[in-house]
């Protein structure tokens, strides 16, 4: 059986441990992990959850050292280890990019730091990488947490358990690249409606309308996907 890391315990990374407990979790909270000095001993892969998830900061340097710089790190860190890494980034990237964009397709992401950040990750992580799966995702907590949700947000976006549980799938099925993981296409509001009655609101100008992804990929390898 493979000794699996899971690093940060934010919501995707509690909700991992949560569905397979034998799963080792590191934190900068609970078990003071260091992103500037790493050592994850006896791990034959490491899922990377840890992000500056401040989506519309102006700040760079946060989203440089979280999303960027410590990437980078621990590519190399799971090269000299021969560790497999999962990395968790982001639909984000495909913000301006292709509708119902496809592991191929040109990524250009949101025009924030957050975004920019992510997609250098995901090509450094693809060009250094010996062994690697990137995840393009999003995730929400379940119930949806607030009385209003957007309308003319669109993706493939989905609550966190369920999220998880494919992530969890194409790690146990050593998957290796780059995957969209979602599940059909829908607005925001309608994934809010699954969990509790909410009210119609529209998003911001700032925040992407389309961040729709192909999931075909995710689908050839995962057959029960919901």
């Amino acid at each position: 059986m493979k000794n699996i890391s899971i690093l940060g315990d934010g919501l995707l990374g509690s909700e991992l441990q949560n569905q397979r407990s034998n799963w080792m979790l590191y934190s900068r909270r609970q078990t003071n992990f260091d992103i500037k000095d790493i050592n994850i001993p006896e791990s034959d892969v490491i899922i990377n959850c840890i992000a500056h998830t401040n989506t519309y900061d102006t700040d760079r340097q946060p989203n440089w050292d979280v999303n960027y710089k410590f990437v980078s790190d621990l590519v190399e860190y799971c090269n000299t280890t021969n560790t497999k890494l999962v990395h968790i980034s982001t639909d984000y990237i495909y913000s301006n990019s292709d509708t119902n964009a496809t592991e191929d397709s040109v990524p250009v992401h949101c025009n924030n730091w957050y975004g920019y950040t992510k997609l250098l990750a995901d090509g450094y992580v693809q060009l250094k990488s010996n062994d690697y799966l990137i995840i393009r995702c999003t995730h929400k907590p379940t119930p949806f947490p607030y009385e209003s949700a957007w309308i003319d947000q669109i993706g493939n976006f989905d609550y966190v358990d369920l999220i998880a549980s494919l992530i969890i799938k194409l790690v146990e099925k050593n998957c290796y690249g780059v995957y969209n993981v979602g599940t059909h296409t829908k607005t925001m509001h309608e994934l809010a409606k699954r969990t509790r009655i909410v009210s119609s609101s529209f998003r911001p100008t700032y925040v992407p309308g389309n961040t729709s992804m192909n999931i075909n990929k995710l689908t050839g390898v995962i057959c029960d996907l919901h």
